[in-house]
């Protein structure tokens, strides 16, 4: 089981990077939002020239706000610097379109898209469609040192419903999903993932397919509750995010199962909906996985925090992670908030991964 850091892109914090490497984390995931972060590309270059040894990538990248050539001359520009560590994290853009007022990307687009990505960071040539119209494309230069496609970059495919799911079977390295943070949620994504699999002619090896989920670790003090006030600074934020997803997808897609499991839904949505409608969509994700706002604290209830956050004693989060990794998951991708970043970071280095042998 390895663990692995998402990293809010903050282009003056490249120490936080240094940080995960020095401590023993596996991959540096930057995430992309371009109007709430600073930009990936322009982080994940000077995280390249301060580390040597992490896997480094987008955590993920939004196929809707960038051409399919421009992602892939991205990532091979970072595959100069730091080569045979690169990898290429793509979704659908849930929070980068959404600020925006839109929705992410169609699937029928992703499963294209992901087509002319994967032929582009292999340094071939795609068919692109652009504006209308579908020519052939290719880096010019390859062998000019301007951008390098080799070593390999894999290729790993957001996917939180199953038909995005299905696509990181029919195209991808690797899966990244943000599922609950137990093994039956694991199992069933791997049964949705097989079956996909199977559609496209595809048998799947586990040992190499990556399966990383997107969540935060806690490491609680002897006798210490699960709510306490620390343990709700140091995953407020990351279980808020969640409540911010919810909530998109209940007024998107009129889900009422996942929202309707907490007490304080109708209160939430009255307190995100009493501002201004035309502005709604820069509203629901203020603060995203950096803080919680004032007005939000109240909703960051125990029920909240199990729902999507891993918060135990060394011992309990250690067997925690060895059930995950029984049940076909790779990776745990830990995003804590900025102002606990760092101590998250450490206390989970030095009291977990030691119980997992590493």
């Amino acid at each position: 089981m390895d663990i692995g850091v998402c990293m809010a892109a903050k282009i003056d914090d490249i120490d936080y990077a240094v940080l995960a490497e020095s401590l023993g984390y596996s991959h540096i995931w930057v995430a992309d939002s371009q109007m709430i972060w600073s930009d990936c590309y322009a982080t994940m270059a000077l995280i390249a020239a301060r580390t040597s040894t992490i896997k480094l990538g987008t955590g993920v990248a939004v196929a809707g706000t960038r051409q399919a050539a421009v992602t892939a001359a991205a990532h091979a520009t970072i595959n100069r610097i730091a080569p045979g560590r690169v990898f290429c994290g793509i979704g659908t853009g849930n929070t980068a379109m959404r600020v925006m007022g839109h929705r992410p990307m169609p699937i029928a687009e992703f499963d294209a898209h992901l087509g002319e990505l994967r032929r582009l960071l292999d340094g071939g040539e795609a068919e692109v469609s652009w504006r209308g119209r579908t020519q052939p494309v290719r880096h010019l230069m390859p062998d000019s040192g301007f951008v390098a496609f080799a070593p390999r970059m894999p290729l790993y495919v957001s996917g939180f419903g199953p038909r995005a799911m299905g696509l990181a079977a029919k195209h991808g390295d690797g899966l990244v999903m943000s599922v609950p943070p137990r093994p039956d949620a694991v199992e069933r994504v791997w049964a949705r993932l097989d079956a996909a699999a199977a559609d496209v002619g595809r048998v799947i090896d586990r040992s190499t397919f990556l399966t990383t989920t997107l969540t935060t670790m806690f490491v609680l003090d002897p006798g210490e509750a699960v709510d306490s006030q620390r343990v709700r600074n140091g995953v407020g934020a990351f279980a808020i995010a969640g409540l911010h997803y919810a909530y998109e997808q209940w007024r998107e897609a009129g889900r009422p199962d996942g929202p309707g499991r907490f007490d304080f839904w109708d209160e939430y949505v009255a307190m995100v909906e009493s501002g201004d409608p035309q502005r709604l969509h820069q509203r629901i994700h203020q603060g995203h996985n950096c803080w919680v706002l004032p007005e939000e604290e109240q909703f960051v209830t125990k029920e909240l925090i199990l729902s999507s956050c891993m918060v135990g004693t060394p011992d309990q989060l250690a067997d925690d992670l060895r059930a995950l990794e029984l049940a076909g998951l790779n990776q745990v991708m830990l995003l804590p908030p900025l102002a606990v970043k760092e101590q998250v970071l450490t206390d989970v280095a030095t009291s977990v991964m030691p119980l997992l042998g590493r």
